[in-house]
């Protein structure tokens, strides 16, 4: 008689708790993200690399596209966590405070470029989650402009409020792509991310937000003259 050969270990995807597979999905999906870009991704790879069956991320997520929309919308509530933290390490200066969402607002695409390179990918985000944690990733960048100019919650900003929201959005979202991209490598001091983020985004965006909030010179008096006797 041959002897008993013990069972083989159960293969992969049996060893997941439900929970687990699902974060390793999403984990598998943010790595392929940021080798691949969104034109690399496929449910296969994502579950081969999860080490479960092809079906088993449509069994969790529906479809590709609602993994994706999964990993989006953690990517947005991790943003608005980041840049509430910057608020956080701002205090009760305003222009502080947004300079630090700013410096988060990096960091944050720095540390997950698969989640990040996502996040602004679809246009206007139909799904009802992902439509509230874009929302409140930029209510946190609005209410900080709101406390540079000092306008009230039911208050509208102005055109110019407006532009420079925009502005401060534009410079931060642009290093972070620029980052990305190693385009900023040769100006990046000794020290690596951190001394990128402190001796080189800080200081820009002291500058541009203290130009934003300065107010303008009272325009000096118009000399008319005395008035000659008649």
């Amino acid at each position: 008689m041959h002897p008993v050969e013990p069972p083989a270990d159960p293969p992969a995807r049996e060893a997941y708790h439900h929970g687990a597979l699902r974060d390793a999905l999403i984990a598998a999906t943010e790595s392929l993200l940021a080798e691949r870009g969104l034109e690399g991704f496929s449910l296969r790879e994502v579950a081969r690399r999860s080490g479960v069956s092809p079906a088993a991320p449509a069994h969790h997520f529906g479809d590709a596209q609602g993994l994706l929309t999964a990993v989006a919308t953690l990517a947005f509530d991790g943003l608005t966590e980041a840049l509430e933290a910057g608020n956080a390490r701002g205090g009760d200066d305003a222009v502080a405070r947004l300079r630090e969402q700013g410096v988060g607002y990096v960091d944050f695409a720095m540390k997950f470029p698969g989640r990040f390179s996502l996040m602004f990918r679809s246009g206007k985000p139909a799904d009802e989650a992902l439509s509230r944690s874009a929302a409140a990733a930029f209510a946190a960048l609005e209410n900080g402009v709101r406390e540079l100019f000092g306008v009230a919650a039911d208050e509208d900003l102005t055109p110019a409020q407006w532009q420079a929201l925009l502005s401060i959005w534009s410079v931060v979202h642009g290093f972070a792509q620029l980052a990305l991209a190693g385009q900023l490598a040769r100006f990046a001091p000794p020290g690596g991310r951190e001394a990128m983020l402190r001796q080189v985004l800080a200081p820009m965006l002291e500058q541009q937000l203290r130009g934003l909030c300065a107010r303008p010179a009272k325009p000096a008096p118009r000399r008319t003259g005395k008035p000659r006797p008649r």
